[in-house]
């Protein structure tokens, strides 16, 4: 991370987020979706797999005070904005950090904390560009964060399912042209999977899949509504706005 972090009002000003300045991975309206995906139960443990500031995580923890979360990143400087971030916004007792690479063999998440069954809900936003197929940021963390060597989507999603208890709920966004390579990698891992599309505007392809997914169930596939990020003039639509606010849950 190049610079002094940067400081931003997050989900309504409910969260105080210490950020990489501009130009490095921060936390956006891919986050807001994720955060306000799933209303946990009381006591629900809640897993942010590659986590980075931990917004996500962050954000239940402070919308559910009655859920303990785990937010899990491998960069350094990451997870240790991550422990910030929980401490400033008065978190810290019931958010844990792990500073853990999702993809190394199982001993090795054991040992660094990771243990089998161990979350709920696991919430997730996987690096989305593979090795050689894009031009990753000369930004180290950025493009850390961004880029999967190949064929590492099956391996993150197998940690996934891992972590998460027999009936545990997985949310995940990725691009929209992944969706056949994720419904791939879910395999026989998940079932009960709903899709929604997310289109950028009105009459515009979808640029991500918001998915939801239960490990271990054999229930039948669901493709929902898609939604709708921005009016024809180009502003979040109110039902975003609204989210992005964290009044309101993913529709």
């Amino acid at each position: 991370m190049t610079g002094p972090a940067d400081t931003d009002r997050w989900l309504g000003g409910r969260l105080t987020l210490r950020q990489p300045p501009r130009g490095g991975h921060r936390a956006g309206t891919d986050a807001v979706l994720l955060a306000r995906l799933f209303d946990p139960p009381a006591g629900a443990v809640i897993c942010d797999l590659g986590a980075a500031t931990g917004a996500v995580g962050l954000a239940y923890a402070a919308l559910h005070p009655d859920c303990r979360v785990v937010l899990v990143e491998k960069e350094e400087q990451l997870a240790a904005l991550a422990r910030q971030n929980a401490a400033e916004n008065d978190l810290a007792e019931r958010v844990a950090v792990i500073e853990a690479d999702v993809l190394v063999p199982g001993a090795g998440r054991r040992a660094a904390g990771l243990l089998p069954d161990m979350a709920d809900i696991l919430v997730t936003n996987p690096p989305f560009f593979e090795a050689g197929r894009h031009r990753p940021s000369p930004i180290a963390e950025k493009a850390s964060a961004h880029t999967f060597e190949d064929g590492a989507l099956d391996g993150w999603l197998r940690t996934c399912a891992d972590l998460l208890r027999p009936g545990g709920r997985l949310g995940l966004i990725h691009r929209a042209d992944t969706l056949p390579d994720c419904l791939d990698a879910m395999g026989r891992r998940f079932g009960s999977i709903a899709v929604r599309p997310v289109q950028a505007a009105p009459d515009r392809p979808a640029i991500r899949v918001l998915i939801q997914a239960v490990k271990g169930s054999r229930g039948p596939f669901s493709l929902l509504a898609p939604l709708v990020l921005h009016d024809r003039s180009g502003r979040f639509t109110p039902d975003v706005e609204a989210l992005h606010r964290g009044d309101v849950r993913c529709p």
